[in-house]
């Protein structure tokens, strides 16, 4: 899709992912961006150590990150590749070993050395870096940084950067494969009239003449796009939830005007947490904390972090995306950012072209929650209507290595296949204990496509690769053509893969497995054959 058609359909509330353009060939950069090159295969990031002070009249920033990283292969040699995308520069680059050289080109610094490592070995580079960070146009569907004023005319600053790159403000190993798996450290510099929000855990603040230092920690991994900085006019409340761990913090930071509504809206994260630790196990990040923070734009599911813009009303901004009513009986920015901390901030993918397992499981925790909070009646309604915005125009897998996300049918699409499988399951209990246990054996970890998809049909004893194949590599979906004459039922699929294995059930308990070829079934009875929309394909009377 153009820019213009995410921009209609954002505006009918429509919108789903970052709206970016797909490119139709790929350079040398997306490749440097996008793969595990030979500039960083050789390192693994254990930790970021960062400050980030942002000039809201310049619309600059500055600040530090240290990097520390442990060898993992024996190596002579080496260039390091740190990833910081232009216009942004570094002031200067030290290190504890030796530094031949380095230079900036592009969106990448290259630093030279002149040593010989070994595996196991840990080092540190630490950077400073300034400059006026690309500016997001519509955040959070395009990245960069926001300086906005709030209602009373204060500054409110963030950044968005799942598609660009953390690196479009931040010196770092920019990909998804490699998070600091010891956590964050993360010091937010601000006016002294203004507060600084950030991952994790406030663990220090001080006053330095007229500005303010707040200290965040992270103690877990996080993907590089959830470090963010929120700074503006915040005030603070707190909570408690009694979950599956023990005690979870409740951390809420709004502006100072939105801390009533704040509180009334803000009663729904607690049901939110009850049912997605259900459905999922543990929330992943007790040591770091449950936090909402008020965003100047919709929403993001930074780690810990939560962005929240929803303007404290129930559905998309007050719109019901299933168009049946049943999104309106909760926040969709609470719910469906909130789910991410289980799939994009615990499990996430290695590489952007398998984004889908971030948005897919996702948008299918909106029906787990529906189903929950509600009803399983209103719960099958909300997962039938949102696939009115499936646009099938590309597969929901991207290209890989290239940093390139696929449809965004990954959400309303992948939800639906989900949806699907479940049904072919017809175990609700045992869909959940392959839910929890995913979360559990792939906890903290970066995964591909297959792990996902061999998971589901090992722990299933369903192999389900043929019905991956059709919705996440083709835009096809399957058709069930039919005729009926009294109690016979003649049926096949169109529009199909090679052997696609998707049985249905039909009258609520017969079960027929449809192939390309035409099969005729005898019925229980003779009316009208009801077919469960639950699936995910389409029904054609011939």
């Amino acid at each position: 899709m153009k820019k213009l058609t995410y921009t209609l359909l954002f505006a009918s509330g429509l919108v789903f992912g970052q709206f970016f353009e797909k490119p139709e060939s790929f350079t040398k950069q997306d490749t440097l961006k996008g793969s595990n090159t030979k500039f960083r295969n050789f390192w693994d990031v254990k930790k970021y150590e960062l400050s980030v002070e942002p000039d809201f009249e310049q619309k600059s920033i500055k600040g530090s990150n240290k990097i520390s990283f442990e060898i993992i292969k024996d190596i002579s040699n080496p260039v390091f590749q740190i990833d910081l995308q232009q216009p942004m520069k570094a002031d200067k680059i030290a290190s504890n070993f030796p530094i031949a050289d380095y230079k900036q080109d592009g969106d990448f610094i290259f630093i030279n050395t002149k040593k010989n490592f070994k595996k196991g070995e840990k080092y540190t580079i630490d950077i400073l870096y300034s400059g006026k960070p690309t500016i997001a146009k519509m955040p959070p569907w395009d990245g960069g940084w926001v300086f906005e004023k709030d209602e009373n005319g204060n500054p409110w600053m963030s950044v968005a950067d799942e598609g660009i790159g953390a690196s479009v403000w931040l010196p770092t190993k920019d990909i998804w494969s490699d998070e600091p798996e010891n956590g964050v450290i993360m010091k937010i510099i601000t006016p002294k009239d203004l507060v600084g929000v950030g991952n994790g855990r406030l663990i220090d603040k001080k006053t330095d003449k007229d500005k303010n230092i707040f200290t965040w920690e992270v103690k877990n991994s996080i993907n590089a796009y959830s470090i963010i900085p929120n700074i503006g006019k915040y005030v603070n409340f707190k909570d408690t939830y009694k979950g599956e761990k023990g005690t979870l913090d409740l951390d809420y930071w709004v502006l100072d005007y939105n801390l009533e509504k704040a509180k009334k809206q803000f009663q729904q994260v607690k049901p939110m947490l009850s049912a997605f630790e259900y459905w999922f196990g543990p929330y992943p990040f007790y040591e770091d904390s449950y936090k909402l923070v008020d965003s100047p734009y919709l929403g993001m599911e930074h780690q810990s972090n939560v962005a929240y813009g929803n303007r404290y009303m129930n559905g998309y901004l007050g719109n019901d995306l299933s168009g049946t009513g049943v999104g309106l009986n909760w926040d969709y920015i609470i719910i469906h950012e909130s789910g991410h901390e289980w799939y994009a901030n615990n499990i996430t993918a290695k590489d952007q072209a398998d984004m889908w397992v971030h948005e897919g499981f996702t948008m299918y925790s909106e029906v787990l929650f529906t189903e929950k909070y509600m009803d399983k009646k209103s719960a099958d309604m909300y997962a039938q209507g949102i696939r009115k915005s499936i646009s099938n125009d590309a597969p929901i897998i991207g290209k890989y290595g290239v940093r390139n996300e696929g449809s965004g049918d990954m959400y309303t699409k992948g939800a639906s296949m989900l949806h699907t499988i479940r049904q072919v399951m017809n175990d609700d209990d045992k869909f959940r204990q392959i839910l929890r246990g995913m979360n559990k054996d792939f906890y903290h970890q970066t995964v591909t496509t297959q792990q996902i998809e061999n998971y589901i049909s090992s722990h299933s004893g369903v192999d389900f690769s043929s019905v991956f194949d059709q919705y996440l590599r083709t835009v096809k979906i399957p058709t069930l053509e039919y005729s009926q004459n009294g109690s016979e039922l003649k049926f096949r699929y169109t529009d199909v893969v090679k052997n696609l294995k998707l049985p249905i059930r039909i009258d609520g308990e017969q079960t027929i497995s449809p192939t390309e070829e035409w099969q005729t079934v005898k019925l229980k009875k003779s009316t009208p054959v009801d077919f469960n929309k639950n699936y995910y394909i389409y029904y054609k009377k011939v």
